[in-house]
């Protein structure tokens, strides 16, 4: 359990309130160990496959879309603690934070399930989206999405981005280089943090040189826009 397990139980609650069996059901916190019911299905590594298809990369959007939706109605309590820095701007919903296929819960490349919530926090839904495009379409060089999505050809990374857009909906124009750029440069500032406050796995993260690759990754980003036009 975490500073910040008490406020994301009462959210999870919420929305299974609302009817999403999508998330998992918090059971309690026992000595500092927080329960969960398992949601059944792939997640994880063995998440990856099934959002390679055109069908599981719509559904992640559309379950992300869910969530978002479903947290509209919710009233965080006063003392609320969030596990990354709230983000201010209009049509706030809750955040995941980390929205990327090993924290989707996949049966047949159908996303079912969204879990590990460490870092919920509100922000507008861009701020999701834009970290889950990085992911899914993904937003990375040719030998990453070969080798470590274990795509079997090069994606069509403009195609897989407006996929996720249109099956999400009614999100405003953006510019999708801008927003995932930002979106890893907020993420860096944050592993960053909790780094310096020794929090684990951000402090070796950083220490392995974890920053620098992620650099590395939004020049690649912004020197390959053209993917996109």
């Amino acid at each position: 359990a975490t500073e910040s397990t008490v406020t994301v139980h009462a959210f999870l609650h919420h929305l299974r309130g609302q009817g999403l069996d999508c998330v998992p059901e918090p059971l309690g916190v026992e000595d500092g160990v927080e329960s969960l019911r398992l949601l059944e299905g792939d997640a994880g590594g063995d998440g990856w496959g099934h959002q390679h298809t055109e069908q599981g990369l719509a559904s992640a959007a559309r379950l992300l879309r869910r969530v978002h939706d479903a947290s509209v109605g919710w009233t965080p309590p006063d003392d609320a603690v969030w596990g990354a820095p709230a983000v201010p701007g209009e049509g706030l919903v809750l955040c995941h934070g980390d929205p990327g296929p090993w924290n989707v819960v996949w049966r047949d490349h159908e996303a079912v399930g969204l879990i590990d919530w460490d870092y919920l926090h509100p922000a507008p839904r861009l701020h999701d989206v834009a970290y889950a495009l990085r992911w899914f379409a993904p937003l990375r060089s040719d030998e990453m999405a070969l080798e470590w999505h274990h795509f079997p050809t090069v994606p069509d990374r403009r195609a897989r981005v407006l996929t996720f857009l249109d099956a999400y909906g009614d999100l405003p124009p953006f510019d999708v280089v801008d927003a995932v750029t930002a979106r890893i440069v907020d993420t860096m500032e944050l592993v960053q943090e909790l780094a310096a406050r020794g929090q684990e796995p951000q402090r070796t993260w950083v220490a392995d040189g974890a920053l620098e690759g992620e650099q590395r990754e939004v020049d690649w980003i912004v020197e390959h826009r053209h993917l996109l036009d």
